[in-house]
């Protein structure tokens, strides 16, 4: 790495999302039934589906409820939690491999 905020943010992302996700994962067992990776890819894909309506109305023109907007980007991080957890993915872990691999060089 060549850049010092890309440093510092590959830091920040790999020990500051482990403990949100293992969070995620103690709320989700607790609260839920278990479900498989499919059915949180799937829920991903939908809540993902949701925000991009809303920002799609707004492009046209149409008004949005900012609430409304915050609440489905909620939605798709809680999705994505899930995912990663089902599948038994580290995602700062995976999220900081990947700043690593895309920081630009010409920064």
């Amino acid at each position: 790495m060549n850049h010092p905020l890309c440093e510092s943010l590959v830091k920040t992302v790999s020990e500051g999302l482990r403990p949100i996700q293992r969070g995620f994962d103690d709320y989700q067992t607790a609260c839920f039934i278990q479900r498989p990776p499919e059915f949180f890819a799937l829920e991903l894909c939908g809540e993902a589906g949701e925000l991009a309506n809303l920002e799609k109305k707004r492009w046209k023109g149409a008004p949005t409820d900012e609430a409304h907007v915050a609440d489905e980007a909620a939605d798709v991080l809680i999705a994505l939690m899930n995912f990663c957890n089902a599948r038994g993915i580290d995602l700062g872990a995976a999220v900081a491999g990947k700043l690593e691999r895309i920081e630009p060089n010409n920064l």
